[in-house]
């Protein structure tokens, strides 16, 4: 079978498709992703980045936790890769109703997708967290040190670090598109993230693809399992 002729023919046919997608998708992009060999998690820092990334770990050193997300999180000169280009053309062609994405670069709405919900927050936007103003990336990554506020507060960047929850109306809105799904294609994840990973099992149809360049948990599920990097899969399926 050629899952390739395949994939396409289907997008072909469909008008509801919804993208769940991982590292994997950026890191065509050149962002690393966190659990290859050279992954954020297998770099030796001090404290294991689990512990870094996490809520109490900011909490309790801002200054070491704002080291390294300005050092290994932030890609300021990354851009969108074929994958995110050709999501974005199937959402203006009306076959793509939204990408969700566990990624907090932003690159999707650079590419000009417009309905993206962002599972793990973003980079691009900042909250100082006495008074709420809104700061952006190019303030985070121009200061020393901790960024702070006007007021005097700490900016902490709106992404979901280890031991916070995932915001409720972004989970909701997820399920229901997966749910109603004609295709769920999942790409650039080893779906072992939770409780992201879990939203494949809202899925309803019986055209589940999996791309990803290593096997996934899920892909005995999967009606179409494809191990290609997923810009080069998806820049030949959408034209």
């Amino acid at each position: 079978m050629d899952e390739i002729a395949v994939l396409k023919q289907w997008i072909k046919e469909s008008g509801n498709i919804v993208f769940f997608g991982g590292a994997g998708v950026s890191t065509e992009s050149g962002i690393p992703d966190f659990r290859s060999t050279d992954g954020l998690y297998n770099q030796q820092y001090k404290y294991p980045p689990e512990t870094i990334i996490s809520h109490s770990f900011y909490m309790r050193y801002p200054e070491e936790f704002y080291r390294f997300y300005k050092d290994r999180m932030l890609f300021t000169d990354a851009v969108p890769n074929q994958a995110h280009k050709a999501l974005a053309r199937l959402e203006e062609r009306g076959k793509l109703k939204a990408v969700i994405t566990q990624n907090i670069d932003g690159l999707h709405q650079m590419a000009g997708s417009r309905e993206v919900l962002e599972l793990h927050g973003s980079v691009h936007r900042n909250y100082c967290t006495r008074c709420g103003q809104f700061y952006d990336l190019d303030y985070v990554v121009k200061s020393d040190g901790v960024p702070h506020c006007s007021c005097g507060g700490v900016i902490k960047p709106d992404v979901v670090l280890y031991e916070e929850g995932l915001d409720d109306r972004t989970l909701k809105k997820s399920v229901d598109y997966i749910r109603h799904a004609d295709i769920l294609i999942i790409g650039g994840t080893s779906l072992v993230v939770y409780p992201a990973a879990g939203l494949i099992d809202y899925y309803r149809g019986n055209k589940l693809v999996l791309i990803n360049k290593g096997a996934t948990s899920r892909d005995s599920q999967a009606d179409l399992v494809i191990s290609d990097p997923i810009g080069e899969v998806l820049g030949t399926v959408v034209d």
